[in-house]
């Protein structure tokens, strides 16, 4: 996500003594950067997503939260407005360049209760963690990946969940990045070969030997059993570009990355999932005249969510605690 110049990204995350969750900031260049969502979820649980509607106001937005703990966790947002505004970034609505109001979408996934105390989740100090790590670090500083932020309590079917990034330069010059919070309710394993969905569409896949696929499916079962009833759950997105983008291109973008992660969970945008992608421009590059410019960034935006998610299955470590047990993918069938 980094790789987009100018963006930076900060994990707040708590686990320990009941805690399995956190909150992931992405945080735009002084000025904002065009913002965008398209939610196709049943269950989800969002702040100021109807202001990035195309129609209406709001052009730019300076942050974009991801959090754990359902929809108590939007809270992490407050405090993410509160480090904003103590800035003078927002919205302006006065003379006063001090009167602003900053416009801080907000997407949460499901853990409550993963880490073994349901109170456990964020709030808006956690939310002002993040942000202050976003703030703080360097430019390009790469992303921890995994359990980190909002992925520490994400499950992705029966296996560990996290955070996973994932970015490209096109032929045009144009960079575009993704990053994801996996928590999703269909699986990301192929149950009949082990394989993850998401490396399917990466070319040559490496099919575990059966023994191993066995044996791992044999501890999935096992740590299912000991597991709460079918989790609720969400996969959460953004994807961003430095390219000159609208704000309904980059609604398009917003809505076709949403493939990405149709090819990697199985099924997905469920009744009981909230899955949401955020798209960020920051307008650095022109986006060209030629009408298939846009498309390539569409097109990146798609592969580069399953790629993420990819990485965040396969960076996740094993969780076993009072709230559950979820083996990780790299435990079961070995890292790469």
């Amino acid at each position: 996500m980094t790789d987009v110049a100018g963006l930076r990204v900060g994990h707040a995350t708590r686990s320990g003594d009941g805690w399995l969750t956190g909150t992931t900031v992405v945080l735009a260049p002084e000025g904002g950067a065009v913002a965008a969502v398209d939610v196709r979820g049943g269950g989800p649980g969002t702040k100021e997503t109807d202001a990035l509607d195309p129609r209406n106001v709001v052009q730019k937005v300076d942050a974009v939260v991801l959090t754990g703990g359902s929809a108590y966790g939007l809270d992490a947002a407050s405090g993410v407005m509160a480090w904003l505004e103590e800035r003078g970034r927002g919205v302006p609505v006065g003379t006063d360049p001090a009167h602003v109001v900053p416009v801080v979408p907000a997407a949460c996934v499901f853990d409550l209760g993963r880490g073994g105390n349901f109170r456990a989740r964020p709030d808006a100090a956690t939310g002002r963690a993040a942000v202050e790590a976003a703030a703080a670090s360097a430019p390009g500083a790469r992303v921890r990946e995994g359990c980190a932020g909002a992925g520490t309590g994400a499950v992705a079917g029966q296996l560990k969940g996290g955070v996973g990034t994932a970015s490209a330069v096109l032929g045009s010059g144009v960079t575009v990045a993704a990053l994801v919070v996996a928590n999703a309710a269909g699986a990301v394993v192929d149950p009949e070969t082990g394989v993850l969905y998401g490396e399917l569409f990466q070319g040559r896949v490496e099919y575990p030997e059966a023994r191993v696929h066995e044996a791992a499916r044999r501890r999935l079962d096992a740590a299912a059993s000991k597991n709460a009833p079918p989790p609720l759950n969400t996969t959460l997105a953004v994807v961003a570009t430095d390219a000159d983008l609208t704000k309904a291109q980059a609604q398009k973008l917003a809505g076709t990355a949403h493939d990405g992660i149709a090819r990697a969970v199985r099924p997905v945008h469920l009744l009981h999932d909230g899955d949401t992608v955020f798209a960020l421009a920051t307008g650095a590059r022109p986006l060209g005249g030629h009408p298939l410019a846009l498309n390539d960034i569409l097109a990146a935006g798609a592969d580069l969510v399953t790629r993420a998610i990819v990485r965040a299955v396969r960076a996740a470590e094993s969780v076993d605690g009072p709230g559950g047990v979820w083996p990780s993918y790299g435990e079961l069938y070995g890292g790469r």
